[in-house]
């Protein structure tokens, strides 16, 4: 919650009239070492993207995919045109993706009372399982490497 609340994923609101709520679970994980032993324990709010309705929550998807083939070309071209090359990971990449749409959650499962009665989360940022979130990532991440100079 502390990382959704510092990313400024959503901001509290009373509902407005006419619009719908779609819903929100916690998915948790054990991470576990190669030897079986608990590494860590992690837990993720997800939208429940089955709520959500085409036009209303979300206007349009899209899942940008690199195939393997252009992938094998491109390091090949690097390494055998002297290229430097570099690796990026984003940590949570998915939630800093900026959001076009008006989408209304229900407050996390444990924290209804801290948000107050009728209130809701109006996303300002996506969340995993949000039909729109690739596209929104993908936008975001577009605009920074061109802002960096990149075509």
């Amino acid at each position: 919650m502390n990382a959704l609340k510092k990313n400024g994923t959503w901001e509290v609101i009373d509902l407005p009239r006419e619009k719908k709520v779609v819903g929100c679970k916690w998915v948790f994980i054990i991470k576990s070492k190669i030897d079986g032993s608990v590494e860590r324990y992690k837990a993720r709010l997800v939208e429940k993207d089955f709520t959500q309705t085409y036009g209303i929550d979300y206007q349009e998807t899209f899942d940008p995919v690199a195939k393997i083939n252009s992938i094998r070309v491109l390091l090949s071209l690097a390494k055998n045109s002297n290229w430097p090359l570099h690796q990026l990971d984003v940590k949570n990449a998915f939630l800093n993706g900026d959001l076009d749409e008006e989408v209304f959650m229900s407050p996390p499962l444990g924290f209804e009372e801290r948000f107050g009665v009728g209130k809701v989360c109006k996303l300002k940022k996506s969340l995993y399982r949000l039909k729109q979130l690739p596209r929104a990532w993908f936008e975001r991440f577009g605009k920074v490497i061109k802002h960096y100079g990149y075509t």
